[in-house]
């Protein structure tokens, strides 16, 4: 079920002072950094040399270090004349931490590939303080003495870091002790379970030591990466942001997919960069964009709007005004359905990442599709259980443990198994993985949990499917690659239902990754089973939990009314563990889900009525998948 390991080429975006390509997905991409790399390695080696790559950690690069396994295992890529040095790692933290560096560089590619173990080089986050500054110039020494990095991968955090070179780090620093910005501990939290467990310093290589390799690639993936990366691109050089400084470099790459790059002129507003061939997504995007820029609904628009905006050619090709605003309106009209799958009874499926984000993201649509008379299928992928909180395990221990005793129900064993639970959760240390038992118990709380939402929005119990993918079975925020039992599990799921019509999470941006990880195993699935067996169902893409889709994008907007949305929020409220604090609420939106969910759906209705539409209380918005994302 897997594809095909194949380079890929991005395409340029325009309007960046830094080159920019941008590839489909993150998998794309990595495979095309994976050859970059080895294109290094060859170069060097045909030279008789060495060749020095600077690493980073991190989900950005993981894909281009699976690529580089398999080149190393199918087509004999040669590591053994490579050196790497690394560019951080945090402090305090022993090598064999779950959370470290050098234990994840070792378990995503060193242990895969036949480079000498001398020649790996990750800063040490054990160095007694007295010994740090001299260990830090000796890191540099090293550097020097292996002549200096060709290639250097970077990531780029929320704030602009690279490397753990933090706002307003200076442009001639160095390796060095730094102190980590509010914003990455707050980010990293999901890695240690809560961002009390994150240190609170790192070493780091510095912005001029990073600045002095050969060649750099920066990596940027997945849409929260948007903003920072238009600053970085785009924006001035500045300290505030330190992945500007390599603006300064003369032989630096970003490769970014389509969700980072969002916001960059070339993608958001590319008719500001000159003339450009328009298609009806692009004079939707850029007439719904005029709209907001003049605060007028569509059929207000005049054509001095169009030319005071610089849309003078969009004007001159498809207008008048009136016509182009006629067309987007009656193309945004279309969007609006009380009846997402129809009339006639169909077979609908709902896959649901964790076992909330169907309700957070579609309830008010689930509800409208039982009350239309469809065979509604929720499909929860994962069990969700690394994000309950240990206090929610033991109150659960607690119960389950008087509930047997109170009804005499072999009493010897509840009383064992909730000891064993309790003292596994006394015995963990902050960041630790949980005990076997403790997983079982938190899994079960969030079975339970979403079994009470779908029944409000009116599912049948037996139209709910537990996969419990194996993908997910770490017990850590970091996964497993989808394995071909993954893939056939779902597959099996599908073949079963055949159902008309898919819903989908197209919500990227979740803290743990597992949106993205799931859409591509059901796409991938889809695809086959089209290549198979002509199979190709409608399939809808939902957000909701962590953004929400731009509205040139929607092509299916579900209005809610205020009874509908209190309804959704009422199956929202039934997830219990994750009400009132989430363990992984995500970065900078202290919100609650059914909060994130009511703003959201609002917003979308407000944007709607902005533009001269039907005024709604509330909607839910989906994508067509194109059979292309991911």
């Amino acid at each position: 079920m897997k594809g095909q390991a194949v380079e890929s080429t991005g395409r340029p975006c325009a309007g960046t002072k830094i080159p920019c390509y941008i590839f489909r997905s993150a998998d794309d991409a990595g495979r095309h950094v994976a050859h970059l790399v080895a294109n290094t390695i060859r170069e060097r080696n045909s030279y008789g040399r060495y060749a020095v790559l600077g690493l980073a950690t991190g989900s950005s690069p993981v894909s281009a270090y699976r690529e580089l396994v398999r080149l190393y295992r199918e087509e004999g890529l040669d590591f053994s004349r490579v050196i790497t040095f690394n560019l951080d790692e945090y402090y305090g933290l022993r090598p064999d931490r779950p959370q470290s560096y050098h234990r994840w560089m070792h378990e995503h590619l060193f242990k895969h590939i036949n480079i000498p173990p001398e020649n790996i080089h990750i800063p040490n986050g054990t160095v007694p303080p007295e010994d740090l500054e001299l260990y830090c110039q000796q890191y540099e020494q090293m550097i020097r003495k292996a002549g200096g990095i060709d290639l250097q991968l970077l990531g780029i955090g929320r704030n602009g870091h690279i490397g753990f070179n933090e706002p307003f780090s200076i442009r001639h620093s160095r390796t060095r002790l730094v102190r980590l910005d509010p914003v990455t501990r707050k980010d990293a939290a999901q890695d240690f379970f809560h961002e009390a467990n994150v240190p609170t310093h790192a070493i780091t290589m510095g912005i001029a030591t990073i600045l002095e390799a050969r060649e750099i690639v920066l990596l940027a993936f997945g849409e929260n990466k948007a903003k920072i990366l238009r600053e970085a691109l785009e924006g001035p050089i500045t300290d505030r942001v330190p992945a500007s400084f390599l603006q300064e470099h003369r032989n630096v790459t970003c490769v970014a997919d389509e969700g980072a790059a969002a916001e960059l002129t070339g993608l958001a507003t590319p008719w500001l960069l000159g003339n450009l061939d328009w298609t009806d997504p692009l004079i939707k995007q850029a007439v719904l964009w005029l709209c907001f820029q003049t605060n007028k609904a569509l059929l207000k628009l005049e054509g001095d709007d169009f030319r005071r905006y610089d849309l003078h050619q969009l004007l001159r090709h498809y207008g008048p005004a009136s016509r182009l605003a006629q067309r987007v309106f009656q193309w945004m009209m279309e969007t609006i359905t009380d009846h997402p799958a129809g009339t006639e009874p169909a077979r609908i499926l709902c896959f649901s990442p964790h076992p909330d984000d169907d309700v957070i993201c579609m309830g008010g649509t689930l509800r409208r599709l039982v009350e239309d008379g469809h065979e509604v299928h929720i499909a929860y992928m994962t069990s969700g259980n690394i994000a309950v909180f240990d206090h929610d395990a033991r109150r659960m221990a607690d119960f389950a443990a008087e509930l047997n005793r109170q009804f005499g129900i072999d009493q010897e064993k509840s009383s064992t198994l909730e000891a064993t639970i309790l003292e596994a959760l006394a015995k963990k240390a902050p960041g630790d993985p949980d005990a076997p038992e403790v997983l079982k118990i938190k899994e079960l709380i969030r079975w339970s949990e979403a079994k009470a939402a779908a029944a409000v929005c009116g599912c049948k119990e037996e139209h709910l499917h537990f996969l419990n993918l194996p993908f997910y079975r770490t017990g850590m925020v970091e996964k497993r690659p989808p394995s071909e039992e993954d893939y056939q599990m779902v597959r099996e799921l599908i073949q079963r239902l055949r159902p008309r019509q898919i819903y989908v999470a197209g919500d990227f941006s979740d803290p743990h990754g597992t949106h993205r990880v799931c859409a591509k195993i059901i796409f991938q699935v889809l695809r086959q089973l089209e290549a198979d067996e002509g199979y190709r169902p409608e399939v809808l893409l939902y957000r909701g939990a962590w953004q929400e889709w731009p509205l040139h994008q929607i092509h299916l907007a579900v209005p809610l009314s205020p009874a509908d949305l209190q309804t959704k929020k009422e199956a929202i409220f039934r997830h219990e563990s994750q009400k009132d604090t989430a363990l992984f609420p995500g970065p900078d939106d202290p919100r609650e889900f059914w909060q994130r969910a009511e703003d959201r759906n609002r917003y979308t209705a407000d944007l709607y009525n902005q533009i001269g539409l039907p005024e709604y209380y509330a909607m839910e918005a989906f994508v067509r998948w194109d059979g292309r994302m991911i």
